[in-house]
């Protein structure tokens, strides 16, 4: 249910207090981070200090002491003042005006945004909202924009906007109104790192040169040889940042330390090797398998078989299947069932619609992912966005970062794909004699059989382990 409230926010006098959970703000000079928000009733719970207190949505707004904590919030970001429309001079803010308008008129049909209050010839054929999709005006804007004479276009910034741009506009329009059309270039630039000091700097440009005239060398080498540049250039006290890591917070700097389900959770792929048929009668091919872990309790949340490599809408909808309730399949008995300690199975199964299977759901906080394209995407960005979901990369060449995921792979392979017909090995020397001959499954029975084995077996497996009574 925390899933869609991530974004939420009030407005106090004279300032805009994110209500997401985690986020930080100030109420007569004590500190309070929200531990809980409830936008139906209005009920908020802040915890700061050692202490709990519950309040309201009104007694927050008219609270003449409460304001947002600066660089308090949970969400990515610099800790800065987000820009707005006093950052720009007259003509930036006529560009942005301007942009505006024609964001409204795809979104809406009117350059207004209101039906109520339209100009003239609106709403125009092509954006008439009655017989039009939203994509279809995107499309239509897009093309009256390439339409524009190049110096026009080129001066109001739209020469190279897209329906993708349009869409990236309306997003950010939602949140920060007619500011969400900025050019960022348009802000000033931020000041340099205070951790790279001028002797750090002047080692990385010495062992950048250095490593130029070597062959390939490993980034804990370059490392070594950083610390030796400083050490015999300017002595040893001078002390040496480290490397930023990704197991620490953006906002805080703290590290990450997972404590509860749901807060992070890793995603990877791998090309199962088992080989499977598309249809009874279709060729043996092999199978990519995408999963979801829960990095607390290393139990599997979502899964997804792809005769191809995954795309973007595959991470999609394994990111819709993680936050939605399975539910019993055809043959699966009550021993399947997951029990919901605490809660009666019978209101989990009223709210979801029908009974759900053993398998945790629930609304990710921070997800773990390697550096593939698929996982760059700007389709997925934005589902990761609209769900509320920090994006937290794992560090080239830090295989610790993404070790819970990669040693489930290794159980699924020991404990599942070893014992199916049509199991090829992990190498071609581990080979048999002919699994494409051996190879009897199907996609849809591969699948039915490892939703089986997730739910019956690995699910029980890790849900015994994390107890602390055994």
């Amino acid at each position: 249910m925390d899933a869609g409230l991530r974004g939420a926010a009030v407005t106090a006098p004279g300032f805009l207090i994110d209500l997401s959970h985690g986020a930080r703000l100030v109420m007569d000079g004590i500190e309070w981070e929200v531990a809980f928000f409830e936008p139906h009733t209005g009920r908020v719970r802040l915890r700061g200090g050692g202490q709990e207190r519950a309040a309201t949505v009104r007694e927050l707004v008219n609270h003449p002491g409460c304001r947002p904590l600066a660089g308090g919030s949970a969400s990515p970001g610099r800790g800065r003042q987000p820009g707005g429309m006093d950052d720009l001079t007259g003509r930036q803010r006529e560009i942005v005006m301007i942009r505006y308008a024609h964001v409204l008129e795809a979104e809406t049909g009117y350059r207004s945004g209101d039906p109520l209050r339209p100009a003239a010839g609106e709403p125009r054929p092509a954006y008439d909202p009655d017989r039009t999709t939203l994509a279809q005006r995107r499309e239509a804007k897009a093309a009256e924009l390439r339409a524009l004479p190049a110096e026009e276009a080129r001066a109001l910034g739209l020469h190279l906007a897209s329906a993708r741009t349009l869409r990236r506009w309306a997003a950010r329009t939602g949140g920060s109104g007619m500011a969400g059309c900025m050019d960022g270039h348009w802000l000033r630039r931020t000041g340099d790192r205070p951790a790279v000091t001028p002797e750090f700097r002047e080692a990385l440009y010495a062992v950048h040169a250095l490593v130029l005239h070597r062959g390939r060398v490993s980034v804990k080498t370059v490392e070594v040889l950083v610390h030796q540049y400083i050490r015999e250039t300017c002595g040893p006290d001078v002390a040496v940042p480290y490397a930023r890591s990704a197991a620490r917070l953006t906002a805080t700097g703290q590290h990450v330390v997972v404590h509860r389900p749901g807060q992070v959770v890793a995603l990877d792929t791998t090309e199962l090797a088992v080989l499977v048929r598309e249809t009874v009668f279709g060729e043996p091919v092999p199978v990519n398998l995408t999963l979801a872990l829960d990095v607390y309790s290393h139990s599997i949340v979502a899964f997804r078989l792809t005769l191809v490599s995954d795309t973007s809408t595959d991470v999609a909808m394994l990111l819709r299947d993680m936050m939605m309730p399975l539910p019993l399949r055809e043959g699966w008995g009550e021993e399947m069932e997951w029990p919901y300690p605490g809660v009666p199975a019978s209101l989990v199964a009223e709210f979801a619609g029908h009974r759900v299977a053993g398998l945790p759901f629930f609304a990710p906080e921070t997800i773990t992912t390697d550096h593939g394209s698929v996982y760059k995407n700007h389709h997925l960005i934005d589902v990761q966005r609209v769900i509320g979901a920090d994006i937290l990369p794992a560090r080239v060449l830090r295989p610790t970062d993404k070790q819970a995921v990669e040693r489930c792979f290794g159980a699924v392979q020991s404990l599942l794909m070893e014992r199916l017909a049509g199991y090829r090995g992990v190498d071609v020397a581990d080979r048999g004699a002919d699994p494409e001959g051996d190879a009897v499954l199907t996609l849809a029975e591969m699948e039915h059989l490892v939703a089986t084995w997730v739910v019956a077996g690995f699910t029980d497996r890790c849900t015994v382990s994390t107890r602390p009574d055994l």
